[in-house]
């Protein structure tokens, strides 16, 4: 729990997100590449509210939350994903009783190869102490709101003093810039 208040919602000062715990970043997307082709893009951009839907009503699923965000042109749009696993994360996307795999089905089925719509999707894999961010005079965001948000402390003020915090080890040596003798 956040000692400060926000104001507005934002939190004044620097804060980062703590976890040690391993966490997958899944990255999803579509861009309309044919914009008035509206009964092509239309179910794909209107089917992931209910799978977002889905996974905030269900937290055993394993996903800790989201950003989105969206350009007009040529119409994107990108959601940044934590899950607790890559595990959680299939199984999701390949359960018959979870919201995914039929859109998924009829996506394959109605545009396939046709160009009318892209979509894509990135994965990444996140072992305990590889990662480090900082959000400033921001409102809980990114892996801050889906892990937990705690103020930057005078230990961690740097980039380089969280990770290293983070790892809690001396292997940091292999990242530190090579000295000139």
């Amino acid at each position: 729990m956040n000692a400060v208040q926000p104001i507005g919602g934002v939190y004044p000062g620097r804060y980062t997100a703590v976890t040690d715990d391993a966490f997958v970043v899944f990255l999803i997307g579509m861009r309309v590449n044919k914009t008035l082709h509206v009964r092509k893009w239309w179910p794909v951009a209107s089917a992931m509210p209910p799978m977002i839907r889905t996974l905030e009503e269900n937290p055993q699923k394993g996903y800790l939350g989201a950003e989105s965000f969206f350009r007009f042109w040529p119409m994107t749009s990108i959601m940044v994903t934590y899950w607790r696993s890559f595990d959680d994360l299939e199984y999701f996307a390949k359960n018959q009783d979870d919201p995914h795999l039929e859109p998924w089905r009829q996506f394959n089925k109605r545009i396939g190869r046709d160009g009318t719509v892209g979509i894509w999707h990135e994965t990444y894999m996140i072992e305990p102490g590889n990662y480090e961010c900082v959000y400033g005079n921001m409102p809980e965001f990114g892996l801050a709101k889906a892990t937990n948000h705690v103020p930057v402390s005078q230990d961690i003020m740097t980039a380089r003093q969280r990770v290293r915090r983070l790892r809690r080890s001396e292997k940091v040596a292999s990242v530190d810039s090579p000295q000139m003798t």
